[in-house]
Parts: C-alpha cells; structure tokens; sequence
C-alpha cells in the first residue's frame, strides 16, 4: 500500500490500460471495476494524508452531479440489470470521478510525462492492430478476442480492443492530435515520429466509419489552421491532399468492405432517420424528465417503422440524453459541455515542468480544444459510452481544470500583491 500511495500515477495509468483491454461485450472478471476501486481508495487516502486535495469548478461539478442523480433516479428503480449499470458507468460515473482524481494525481511534471508517454504508447499499439487489420494479418494481432465475430460490432474492420470501430478511429483521431502535438514541442522526434504520424491516416481509413473520417478531417483542417508550426502544417497539408485523393478514388468502389462502399452505405442512414422520427414521437409524450435508459431501448423498438428487433438505439449521444432524462437532462449536458470548453484558458505551470510542457500554455488550450472537436464530432453519430475513450477525456479536463484553478489563484495574489505594494508606497 505505501508503495501504492508513493505512486499514484503509475496505478492510474495501469487502470486506463486495464480500461482499453476491457470492452463490454468481453465475458470476463470485471478487472476494470477492480482497478478503479483501488485508484479511488487508494487516491483519495493519499489526499487526505498528505492535504492534496483541490475543488473543481463549480460549473463542472453541478452539471456532472445533477447527470448522476438523473441517472442513479433512474437505474435505482430497476437494481439488477447489470448492463444498465455498466453502460451508466462507463458513460457518467468513472470519466467524472476521473475528472476528480487526474485533478489530484497529476500534479508535477514526471507523472505527466508519464501520462503522455502511456498515450503516444497505446496510439503506436492501435496503429500497429488497424495496420495488421487492413493486411490481414491475423497471426500477428494480439489478444486474440478481437478476431471473435461473435464479439462487438464490424469484425472485418479495424476495430482494435475496444471491438467497435467508432471507439477506436475516436481514439486514434484523440491520440494522433496528442502525437501531433508532442512533435510540435520535439517530444516525439526522430524515425517513431514520422512512424506513427504517416500510419496514423492509414488506421483512421481502415475503421471503415464515416463519422471518424469526418472528425479526422475537420481536426486535421483546424490544426492546420491554428499551428504556427511549419513541418506540422506540411504533414497536415499533405494528409488533406491524400484524404481528397483517396475520396476521389473511393468514389468508384462499390463493395461494402472498402472505403467507397461504405461512402455509399444507404441502409444505415435510413436505419438512422427512422430512428431519429420514432425517437422525436417519444420526446413529445415525456419531453421533461424523459423515459429512462432501459424504457428508450425497447419503446423504440416497437416504434421504429421498417426494421426488426429486440433493441435499438438512436446513434447520437445528445439525442440519447434527451430522450432518457428528457429536456432536463440536456440541459445538463449542455451546461456541461460548456463548461469544458471554458478549461484551460488560462493555466499554471506545475512543479518541475518545462517550458513548453504537455498541456502547457496556449498550444495546450488548442490541444484540448480539437480534443473536445473529435468527442462532439462523434457524439454526434453514435452513444459515446466507451469507457476508455471518456475517460482519457476527462483525465485531460482534471489537469487542465487543477492548472486553470492555480493559474486564476496566482493571477489573484498577483493583485493583491500589487495593490499591498502600492498601498506601501502611497504610505
């Protein structure tokens, strides 16, 4: 245990590994409950012995907390379905009590380093499985549960260990802007930085998914658009000149394995709008409160008109809010969302950093900035309840939010220090 406490970041790291390794459709001992029980306990004892604790904002914590009790309201009336209450905690619970203890444990330089060592770690280890995906080569992807058909969504793209191609291109898209940026401060330099930034396009294209090209390419044009750095603006340049010749070339595939059948994929995009037209039926008869998480699933799919089925979902995480927990509810989670666009505007170097650290200063507001563009972009198309995902997203938001809350409290002695010297001198 005080080896534990003497290392908290480490245990951190070790539970979002566990969380990338551990997808829902798995049939194995809940490991990541375990991992983030022990992050709690452990993280919480250290910041009560030691007095590190911090208080996030407040317009973080009140939208996050009234979600939660929305959720719980709802999840208590019906105590044992287990699924309920995994897919609530992968979406609410564990990213915001993320939130709180990334605010706790990272708070010098070295286990920021590590952390973002973990990330460009886990991003060449996505490529590597999108790259051994695309050629086919079976034997060298590792575990093996992710060739298992009968496990997850889309065996024949690149889907990675979460077993959803959504997740993963969401997560290559969110790492590679982290890549991006640690070559930008020469962090990431030499043979492995052109390595993982040239196979990065190469793994987005093999998911396979619309909604993760369009997020790829709406941060590669903003980062083009915001970096001042030029060997960043020619990779970027010369990922929108391939991603315009490939769509180009794509055009004229029709098979619905490749790129160009699924640009002409029509059935999912009429599965979506008959969903969109039950779901908007059921918003007008609970349009406050909603119908509950498990009620939405079956009442839709006795509303959707021209499909069959036990389950359905509406693939849009806002939409999913509304119906669920109704206008209150997303009214929360824009309160929310709003109040993660706010992080980072202004921020404290922490202690031991250099100039010019991860998540440090104005490239670090940017960073998070086409961070939060991919998870909307996304959320846009379908329910972003992949744990691992949410939680390097909140993870993220925890430091930036600790360094805004020390930034503002040193902006304000600062002040006071000034007003007290004039004082002096007036006296």
């Amino acid at each position: 245990m005080r080896a534990l406490l003497a290392a908290p970041s480490l245990l951190y790291l070790a539970t979002l590994t566990v969380m990338l390794f551990r997808p829902p459709d798995l049939d194995f001992h809940s490991v990541d409950r375990i991992a983030f029980g022990l992050l709690v306990f452990l993280v919480l004892l250290r910041a009560l012995l030691l007095h590190e604790a911090w208080r996030p904002p407040r317009r973080i914590v009140l939208p996050m907390v009234g979600l939660c009790l929305l959720v719980l309201t709802d999840l208590v009336s019906r105590p044992f379905e287990i699924q309920m209450w995994s897919v609530a905690a992968a979406k609410y619970f564990v990213p915001y009590m993320m939130f709180f203890l990334a605010g706790v444990v990272f708070r010098d330089s070295a286990r920021v380093r590590h952390f973002e060592f973990l990330l460009l770690l886990v991003l060449a280890y996505l490529i590597y499985l999108a790259l051994a995906s695309l050629a086919h080569l079976d034997g060298l992807i590792f575990p093996k549960y992710i060739l298992d058909p009968g496990l997850g969504l889309n065996a024949m793209r690149a889907r990675g260990p979460f077993l959803q191609p959504v997740a993963n291109g969401a997560a290559l898209n969110m790492l590679g802007l982290i890549a991006f940026d640690s070559f930008e401060r020469k962090r990431l330099r030499g043979a492995s930085a052109w390595i993982l930034l040239g196979g990065l396009p190469v793994a987005v294209l093999a998911t396979l998914t619309r909604s993760v090209w369009l997020g790829f390419g709406i941060s590669v044009i903003l980062l083009l658009r915001w970096t001042h750095n030029r060997w960043v603006r020619r990779v970027c340049t010369t990922f929108v000149i391939a991603g315009a010749l490939t769509l180009l070339a794509a055009v004229a595939e029709n098979q619905c394995d490749t790129p160009g059948g699924r640009l002409r994929d029509q059935d999912t995009v009429d599965f979506r709008l008959a969903a969109y037209r039950a779901g908007w039926t059921m918003f007008e008869e609970h349009p406050l409160l909603g119908w509950g998480s498990s009620v939405v699933q079956t009442e839709l799919a006795d509303r959707i008109e021209g499909f069959k089925g036990d389950v359905f979902v509406v693939h849009n995480t806002y939409f999913e809010i509304l119906l669920e927990h109704g206008v209150v509810g997303c009214a929360m989670f824009a309160w929310l969302i709003a109040g993660l666009v706010g992080i980072g505007r202004r921020t404290a170097r922490i202690d031991g950093a250099e100039e010019g650290g991860f998540l440090e200063g104005r490239a670090g507001r940017r960073l998070w900035l086409l961070l939060l563009s991919v998870y909307f972009i996304n959320a846009t198309f379908v329910v972003m309840n992949y744990q691992f995902v949410n939680g390097l997203l909140f993870t993220v938001a925890g430091i930036l939010a600790m360094r805004q809350q020390r930034g503002e409290a040193t902006a304000m002695c600062e002040v006071e220090l000034k007003n007290a010297g004039r004082r002096f001198g007036g006296d």
